[in-house]
């Protein structure tokens, strides 16, 4: 059985026995393929790894999947993500930089992503959708809907720090999973209390105790942060200990990997 975070194993004495959490990608697979393309999306859908990525608008309205607000760092153009048009960014080349053998990759559209998991039908992974853009939040929710993956969504990014991204992520949809920040054990309370968020966002490393407290409120437990993305299979392994749901990093396969060698 594929380790999930949302399961419950038993053991052949019927004792409940926590999962893995779920490793999530920071921006997909960065170590192996451009970040947030077609190609890092694929990999990741293939090796069942689950993904983070950012959303931005386009001058002319459209969803794209971009982590900075310029297109300099990964492609090969110049210029902000909202000062220029869909086709304007299409024309763009998203791989090359990162190696010749991706040239030809282009900044995907969430659509397209979506689109991606349906035709896939890649339902185990958790999606974490950064987003990086105010009023966006209708327009995401609607794709999900249309695309059938809403409920593998987790909404981070502004959505952490912003009640009101999160109102009006669940008025669109009451089942829209939105994250709210918890950078210190001292503000767990707070963060247990807030009814808007499913997901308590942590920056450090929980006890179990405090995991313990998180699940009895019916919500999950997203470990993020320096602590957990690079590559810190110490710090893995206390998230995991602790009962953790999610953990995000740039190296989801050294992570994994590492608890399969665990196991044998």
């Amino acid at each position: 059985m594929r380790a999930t975070s949302l399961l419950i194993l038993l053991n052949f004495t019927g004792t409940a026995l926590a999962a893995d959490p779920i490793v999530v990608g920071h921006r997909g697979l960065v170590k192996h393929a451009p970040e947030q393309t077609h190609a890092n999306f694929s990999a990741c859908v293939e090796l069942r790894v689950s993904i983070e990525l950012d959303v931005r608008r386009t001058r002319d309205g459209q969803l794209v999947c971009l982590h900075d607000d310029t297109v300099n760092r990964t492609t090969t153009g110049t210029g902000k993500v909202a000062e220029l048009s869909l086709r304007e960014l299409r024309q763009l080349d998203a791989g090359k930089k990162f190696a010749p053998e991706f040239a030809g990759e282009r900044v995907p559209t969430l659509e397209e992503v979506f689109a991606l998991l349906k035709e896939r039908k890649a339902t185990s992974l958790l999606i974490a959708v950064d987003l990086k853009v105010p009023d966006c939040e209708a327009d995401v929710v609607k794709l999900a809907e249309k695309y059938g993956v809403l409920k593998q969504l987790v909404f981070i990014g502004i959505t952490i720090e912003k009640r009101e991204v999160r109102e009006k992520l669940l008025e669109v949809n009451s089942d829209s999973a939105c994250a709210a920040l918890c950078p210190t054990a001292d503000k767990l309370g707070d963060a247990i209390a807030d009814k808007t968020c499913s997901w308590v966002y942590v920056r450090f490393i929980p006890t179990a105790d405090e995991v313990k407290k998180i699940h009895a409120a019916g919500k999950r437990v997203f470990l993020v942060g320096p602590l957990v993305m690079g590559n810190e299979p110490q710090n893995w392994a206390k998230g995991r200990a602790a009962g953790v749901d999610a953990i995000l990093t740039d190296y989801p396969l050294e992570c994994r990997s590492g608890w399969r060698v665990e196991k044998k």
